[in-house]
């Protein structure tokens, strides 16, 4: 059990701290590491299109994070396809100035793409 929370925690900072480097390392909430990888230009892909497209955040009682499901009620946007062939697979949700990249067969965000301080 503490194996699984250093672990989780470890692949925390590592994506918190991650936003200079393509690859982000995030959880499952299975306390498995999961890579996603980001490049650049698909950083700046996502934080146009949030910005641009005036993504509404969507307002949840509790914090949506790394690791957990997010409800049943929130509605998840496609990821669009100029964000990468690798993400098409997932959905997103934007909360708390924040996108989430979430898995839609378990609804459990695998990683945050954009920190508060990144979108405008």
């Amino acid at each position: 059990m503490n194996k699984r929370l250093l672990t989780a925690a470890l692949a925390e900072m590592i994506a918190t701290g991650a936003m200079a480097q393509s690859t982000v390392v995030s959880t499952t909430g299975t306390g498995h590491a999961a890579a996603v990888q980001i490049e650049p230009e698909d950083r700046t892909k996502i934080r146009t299109h949030v910005t641009e497209h005036k993504v509404r955040p969507v307002e949840t009682r509790e914090k949506i994070v790394v690791g957990q499901r997010v409800p049943r009620e929130v509605e998840l946007e496609a990821v669009p396809t100029d964000w990468g062939p690798s993400l098409t697979k997932y959905r997103y949700v934007y909360s708390g100035e924040r996108v989430m990249l979430v898995d839609p067969s378990t609804r459990t965000v695998v990683s945050r793409l954009i920190p508060p301080a990144a979108v405008c």
